[in-house]
């Protein structure tokens, strides 16, 4: 047990270096990686399988206990990146497929990885992972309405599709993991104590079989999709902190909701990119899923160091 979880913590802490590696050889040699292209959407449902096993009630309790920071936090996740992206399509005049790759993954709910960044960045955890919970929970709903509002001038949309694959991928693993947690409780923690290694190897299949896939559309535009990702990611970044600001949050909520919002659920865009649209659109997603876990260390590195007058505690919930 002992071992398993300092495996798990060590993938947990390389995770994106991990990524890199195994992104390089599939582009390197992309035949030798495209088998694990049609278990995209299975990999995915084992991350969110993994995600319903760890929930808990006291995960949503911050809905009633904090409406408002919640509404705030969620309503700034499905406004300000899908938001961003939109503009971004516009301003650098990105190809169709690109274009609803980099607003499927603006669209997205938040990532459990945000929930980490925040607990390192001392920030509001408890508000952090209410808004991921409740953004996942409401994804498929919201997710496919606003792909196809910001997306349908470049593309045919089937958002009906879309929610019965979030269904599937998201909310069906979700609730089979919360079952498996009500029936064996702690007879699972060994279960638990893998999740992270299992969560990484799954990203890492994910990301190398989209860039195997893509590999020659990478090769023309990879350089342009790594430069939107990056704008994407660090605009939301920065306007999530300054949602927190303008509507008088402290410190640690204003870190929570800036990696919060910066931080999308990318493996589930890749998942919709790859079964609703041309492969080539899950590549944002991919690339997202690795910057992401490097700018939010940086950045939780940052908000570390700063903190409310008078307040040396930021995990402080109230």
């Amino acid at each position: 047990m002992a071992f398993l979880a300092s495996v798990s913590q060590f993938l947990g802490k390389t995770f994106a270096l991990w990524v890199l590696v195994f992104a390089g050889l599939a582009y390197v040699s992309p035949d030798s990686f495209k088998f694990f292209a049609p278990y995209i959407s299975p990999l995915l449902g084992i991350i969110m399988f993994g995600i319903g096993l760890t929930l808990k009630a006291s995960d949503f309790s911050e809905v009633f206990r904090r409406p408002m920071a919640v509404a705030i936090g969620t309503l700034g996740q499905f406004t300000i990146m899908p938001i961003l992206a939109w503009l971004l399509c516009l301003i650098f005049n990105l190809p169709p497929d690109i274009a609803v790759g980099v607003i499927l993954v603006g669209c997205c709910p938040g990532g459990t990885a945000s929930n980490v960044m925040t607990y390192l960045a001392r920030g509001d955890v408890p508000l952090s992972v209410t808004v991921s919970s409740l953004s996942t929970i409401l994804a498929p709903i919201v997710t496919p309405a606003l792909i196809y509002l910001f997306a349908h001038s470049w593309i045919n949309v089937n958002p009906v599709a879309m929610f019965w694959s979030i269904i599937q991928i998201v909310i069906l693993p979700i609730i089979l993991g919360l079952i498996v947690k009500a029936i064996f409780k702690s007879k699972i923690d060994a279960a638990v104590t893998a999740l992270p290694a299992i969560s990484v190897i799954a990203i890492i299949m994910i990301v190398s079989a989209v860039v195997a896939v893509s590999q020659k559309k990478i090769a023309e535009i990879g350089l342009l999709v790594f430069a939107v990702v990056v704008l994407h990611n660090g605009l939301g970044l920065l306007l999530g902190f300054f949602l927190g600001k303008i509507t008088g949050m402290d410190v640690a909520k204003c870190k929570a909701l800036s990696l919060e919002i910066g931080m999308q659920n990318s493996g589930l865009g890749v998942a919709l990119a790859t079964a609703h649209f041309n492969p080539i659109a899950a590549v944002p997603s991919a690339i997202f899923s690795v910057w992401h876990n490097i700018s939010g260390p940086i950045a939780a590195a940052i908000y570390r160091r700063m903190q409310d007058k008078g307040s040396a505690d930021q995990n402080d919930p109230t």
